[in-house]
């Protein structure tokens, strides 16, 4: 774990800092090259990274608030939640489009392979850090994270909900399953897929609807083996409960039939 890669006096980059960075930066050029092929321009990509940046950050510390019931949190560092900034982001550039008189799913299209290729980018962030892990696992992929944030340790994980042998000590440091890879793996995935997607002439609000059809689909799978403390139905998180709702809605988009047809990429 590399948390902190310089520290002077009060002043610090962090690891997590760095590689969201990199995300916007990787993102906003994916973005422009799609953009350019959709005919969008290069000036309307940059305010969509403007306002997917505003927006984003908004939602997600809005959702982590409400989430928590605790409107303090606003303020604290921690607390980028993805779903929160996936709705606070798309709501953010769907209020931009509109202003630009551009048709939400061929913008919406363009977009998808940078959400992708920004969110496999962000979760390594997230693993460097030592944040957003899973549930203990004896597997040979399991990793400890003795100064994550916060720590494996047991007595973190049962906070968390996670259910461990009572004769383990609290202060014991346990291997979990590496969820910010699984999810930084299968996000490169579908960068990879959206991007194929891309080449070839689609209906319009296809590849936005495979999008939100391979995220419900990764976060819900995922989230079965994540140590969270949200498990506020039953054995399933909120956040579950929205992979569903973005399940279903992107498999109405991909398969509806609409006789717009948007233009090969080049």
């Amino acid at each position: 774990m590399y948390p902190t890669l310089i520290k002077i006096g009060h002043f610090e980059i962090t690891t997590f800092g760095l590689m969201m960075f990199l995300a916007f930066i990787t993102a906003g050029w994916v973005l422009t090259r799609q953009f350019r092929r959709y005919g969008l321009g290069d000036e309307l990509a940059s305010s969509m990274v403007m306002a997917a940046a505003i927006g984003g950050i908004a939602g997600a510390k809005i959702y982590y608030a409400i989430l928590f019931k605790d409107w303090h949190l606003l303020f604290d560092r921690a607390g980028l939640v993805w779903y929160g900034g996936l709705i606070g982001g798309s709501l953010a550039c769907a209020w931009l489009m509109r202003h630009k008189h551009v048709d939400f799913l061929t913008g919406a299209d363009a977009t998808s392979p940078s959400l992708a290729i920004g969110y496999a980018i962000g979760r390594i962030g997230c693993f460097l850090v030592g944040d957003d892990y899973g549930a203990p696992t004896n597997g040979w992929y399991g990793i400890a994270f003795p100064k994550g944030s916060p720590p494996t340790t047991a007595e973190a994980l049962r906070e968390f909900g996670v259910n461990i042998d009572p004769s383990v000590p609290g202060n014991a440091i346990l291997k979990v399953h590496p969820t910010q890879i699984y999810e930084s793996l299968s996000a490169f995935a579908m960068f990879a897929i959206l991007s194929w997607m891309a080449r070839r002439r689609q209906p319009r609000g296809r590849i936005f609807g495979m999008f939100l059809v391979m995220m419900g689909i990764e976060r819900f799978l995922v989230e079965i083996v994540r140590a969270k403390d949200d498990r506020f139905l039953g054995p399933f998180t909120i956040a579950q409960l929205i992979s569903v709702i973005i399940f279903i809605a992107g498999l109405i988009l991909a398969a509806r039939r609409d006789r717009t047809v948007e233009p090969v990429a080049a």
